[in-house]
């Protein structure tokens, strides 16, 4: 079971500990894309926390590299098309799906937010690079610090897009 916001296409997938507390997030068991005025209407009723986290996320996929059609900065990213339909891109209430079908498509990228979540999930091969960032190439997951702007800052957005790249995930 996959449940969470976003695309159900998706190509890259964070994967939190917890949900929204608001509507029908705490007991989702589906992946639903964010519909318009959706990503306002929960930052508008929850903690600062989630309006954080939407941004931290827009700005990692901004600085991934913008694609043709996309807004000019990340915060119109983030309003117009993060986990939106056709986005190609979830954030998961589940963990990462290691199971991957046989196909001529590449499994999706799971970034892990959080080294307690990480433990918990207890992910096989998982290689620290550092005191913020591991590994399992072979699964196709990262372990990132939790998206906020003290524990996945600006620089340490650089470092995880250096290490999708480095190991070819995208």
């Amino acid at each position: 079971m996959v449940a969470g916001i976003g695309d159900t296409g998706y190509r890259l997938a964070f994967c939190v500990a917890n949900r929204p507390p608001l509507d029908d997030y705490p007991v989702r068991e589906n992946l639903a894309p964010l519909l318009p005025g959706e990503l306002q209407h929960i930052v508008a009723n929850t903690s600062n926390h989630w309006r954080k986290l939407f941004n931290v996320y827009a700005k990692v996929v901004y600085a991934l590299g913008v694609e043709p059609g996309w807004p000019p900065t990340w915060q119109e990213f983030r309003d117009r098309r993060l986990l939106q339909s056709g986005s190609r891109l979830a954030l998961l209430f589940t963990p990462p799906q290691l199971e991957f079908p046989k196909s001529n498509e590449r499994p999706p990228l799971y970034l892990v937010a959080g080294k307690g979540y990480a433990s918990a999930l207890n992910i096989a091969g998982l290689q620290w690079l550092d005191a913020h960032f591991a590994v399992a190439a072979q699964q196709r997951v990262l372990v990132t610090p939790y998206l906020d702007y003290r524990q996945l800052s600006n620089e340490r957005i650089e470092r995880l897009v250096e290490l999708i790249r480095r190991y070819a995930l995208l």
